[in-house]
């Protein structure tokens, strides 16, 4: 990691030249060289992402081996090669048979606590459990379950590889494959003290056999004693539509909701970003907006964006926001001030100014309910 937090701290731009504080130091490569020039902007970030995920033991990027197993449980798709790993980590090609080591009924690999309610998630102020949205459906009170926990379930893989991570602590999980427990153990811990369950990371879109899995025996143990427990996720959306739909039917059930963290409207800076060469958080997204009206008194689909600056920049919000205002304007937005971690920690923090900004943006394009999340960041 870089650590740069010096004052006049200045990357340069490989291809343009310019240098700013806004320019990452792991990419090399400034956010309008990565649009306009691509090309000559991607073995910079293909070094950047290779270079990082080779410290942890993981591909470069996801394996396409024509003779490969396909696995086919996220957006990746990967093609994993025998004796070779997909792109999260958690699935391998062992004699030319997949083998998922973890994300399976049986073996979740993931740390977990409970967190009094109301919680600091990034959607608290729209659920059930910290706004009392839905009172008494789905919740206990007018003002949420007071008094009562979020189990967290911080899932140790992710389908993504964002060099920018607020909670990258999950690699750890990944390289040392513990703790390890089955759902239903997992289910055990959702007792009369907990009103609902957040399963976030890394992310859920690498395990979701194992998150839904034990989402289902927490609701069933929940409904032999008339409880209200709500399941959500907070992810990146890349898991296949199957695993999807299966998640969101108990989510919409329960009262709960699914946070999709959408990184950036244009696919250059996505892979820039999180190096990744597909859409399929933002197809996922279009069927949970056209799904959003259905229960109205607790948002169901919900989005989030880092501020990364310089990369996430207006054209990259105007996007997003269009994108969503287009799908259904009620559904819930938030803006979240960027804390320097991981291999961008030599970036600055967000400025007020361009957050404001931002949010005026997202107001121009028919949002309704858009918020900046953690406001005590910026600079």
């Amino acid at each position: 990691m870089f650590s740069r937090h010096l004052k006049g701290w200045r990357a340069k731009c490989e291809l343009c030249g310019r240098e700013s504080e806004d320019i990452s130091a792991a990419l090399k490569v400034c956010a309008p060289c990565v649009r306009e020039h691509f090309d000559d902007a991607r073995p910079y970030l293909e070094a950047a992402h290779a270079e990082v995920r080779g410290r942890y033991g993981l591909p470069a990027r996801a394996p396409k081996d024509p003779n490969g197993v396909r696995c086919g449980a996220c957006g990746n798709d990967c093609r994993i090669p025998e004796g070779g790993k997909g792109f999260c980590g958690v699935v391998e090609n062992v004699g030319g048979k997949l083998i998922r080591k973890f994300g399976t009924p049986d073996r979740g690999l993931l740390s977990w606590y409970y967190d009094p309610l109301p919680t600091n998630c990034v959607p608290a102020e729209f659920c059930a459990g910290s706004s009392g949205a839905g009172y008494p459906k789905w919740c206990r009170t007018p003002r949420g379950d007071i008094s009562y926990n979020n189990l967290s379930v911080f899932l140790g893989s992710c389908t993504y590889s964002c060099l920018f991570c607020q909670n990258y602590g999950f690699r750890e999980l990944t390289t040392s494959g513990k703790p390890v427990m089955s759902a239903a153990e997992l289910a055990e811990r959702a007792d009369e003290s907990v009103g609902c369950i957040c399963y976030f990371g890394g992310d859920p879109s690498s395990q979701m056999p194992f998150v839904i899995k034990s989402a289902e025996l927490a609701r069933a143990n929940a409904a032999k004693d008339g409880r209200i427990l709500r399941v959500c996720l907070e992810t990146n959306l890349s898991m296949n539509s199957e695993h999807l739909k299966k998640f969101a039917e108990l989510s919409m059930g329960s009262g709960g909701g699914i946070k999709a963290d959408l990184k950036c409207w244009s696919s250059e800076i996505l892979y820039a970003l999180s190096g990744i060469e597909h859409r399929v958080a933002y197809e996922n997204f279009k069927w949970l907006g056209k799904r959003h009206s259905r229960r109205p008194e607790v948002p169901f689909a919900r989005a989030s964006t880092l501020l990364m600056p310089d990369y996430v920049d207006d054209e990259e919000i105007r996007g997003v926001a269009s994108f969503i205002a287009d799908l259904d304007p009620s559904i819930p937005y938030s803006l979240l001030a960027f804390h320097p971690l991981y291999y961008m920690d030599d970036m600055p923090y967000t400025r007020r100014e361009d957050a404001e900004r931002f949010l005026r943006i997202c107001k121009e394009e028919g949002l309704w309910k858009v918020r900046i999340g953690n406001p005590w960041l910026l600079c």
